[in-house]
């Protein structure tokens, strides 16, 4: 089996790639194409972006995509940004403004008011009608300020709750243990074991 990684984030390739690399499937990305569209988000949903993005991907690719769509869901922000975190701050920018903006709108926020969640809907597309989709959850809140470290998107601002450490401060397999997409990708390698079996019957 062969399946493309429906996605031209480098940091989410990476991520996905060291959840799904032991499985008995050639897991292929954007590298592996000599052309590899940037499918425009237009879901006003998390479920709705994924599908849009592992749909397009299978039929460009002419082979099964996974896709993912995640935001931050800000208590204090009543969800925001949510289904924009990637673009809260505006189109084509950094992960830093994202962050920036998100400090400064919780500039007043008390620390235990700052309480917020990773979401993460991640979507197979096996052929145009036969699509499934798997969500993952991370509970915690906004760090008043932004830490260097590794990781990318919000994670230099969101401390997990369960461990008190920020996602920038773990290592991938860390992060891919407790994260949204972490735990989103270990219930799709059920999904895709599952598949795989029932193909070798």
């Amino acid at each position: 089996m062969q399946l493309v990684l429906a996605t031209n984030n480098a940091d989410k390739i990476r991520e996905m790639k060291n959840l799904l690399d032991d499985l008995p499937i050639t897991i292929l990305s954007r590298d592996d194409f000599l052309e590899f569209p940037d499918i425009e988000e237009t879901g006003t949903t998390l479920e709705e972006n994924a599908i849009i993005k592992a749909k397009a991907i299978a039929e460009f690719c002419d082979l099964p995509a996974l896709s993912d769509d995640s935001g931050l869901e800000v208590d204090a922000l009543d969800g925001a940004p949510g289904v924009y975190s990637s673009r809260y701050a505006g189109l084509d920018v950094s992960y830093r403004d994202n962050n920036e903006k998100l400090i400064r709108e919780l500039a007043d926020v008390p620390p235990e008011k700052r309480t917020a969640r990773f979401r993460c809907v991640i979507a197979i597309s096996w052929s145009p009608n036969d699509i499934e989709t798997i969500a993952g959850l991370s509970e915690g809140r906004v760090a008043t300020d932004i830490a260097e470290g590794e990781g990318f998107g919000y994670d230099p601002v969101f401390i997990h709750t369960a461990t008190g450490k920020r996602f920038s401060e773990m290592s991938v397999d860390e992060k891919n243990l407790v994260s949204h997409r972490g735990l989103a990708l270990q219930d799709a390698r059920t999904v895709l074991i599952n598949r795989i079996n029932q193909q070798a019957k």
